[in-house]
């Protein structure tokens, strides 16, 4: 069954959707949590090329990852928490990789044409490149 679970975060309400269906999943197998939250700012995606200091919205994201990762250990849970830079899918691909989890849990917003394209699709680009299972589930609007 699963042994480590990625979780990608929005630093948003949406968050709870995957955290509500998550827990009990994690509870039954033991499984350990690893929060993820991409920053994509201008100065996100720079930071290391151009050696930049950390933007707030960068500081911001780690408080939040933090503040998250606190809340679950509390509960009981074994969690971790990484803070990518860059590009939402590419960094949830990489570090689904790197730190070998065995299921991807994250939230879809359920845009559709033009709005995927406009909005990126990442829950769907996650889906097409990884080789482990992918739990989507819609955020009610």
């Amino acid at each position: 069954m699963y042994r480590h679970i990625l979780i990608p975060l929005e630093n948003s309400p949406a968050d709870e959707t995957i955290l509500i269906h998550i827990k009990p999943l994690a509870r039954m197998t033991g499984a350990r949590l690893l929060l993820v939250h991409v920053s994509d700012g201008w100065v996100a995606r720079n930071f290391n090329q151009l050696k930049l200091a950390e933007s707030e919205e960068m500081k911001d994201d780690r408080a939040y990852l933090e503040k998250r990762s606190r809340e679950l250990a509390g509960e009981g849970f074994s969690c971790d928490a990484v803070l990518a830079l860059g590009e939402p899918s590419g960094e949830i691909i990489k570090i689904a990789r790197e730190k070998d989890v065995d299921l991807i849990a994250m939230t879809t917003h359920g845009h559709r044409l033009i709005s995927d394209i406009l909005h990126g699709a990442t829950a769907d680009k996650v889906r097409h490149e990884v080789d482990v299972p992918v739990l989507l589930l819609k955020v009610k609007s």
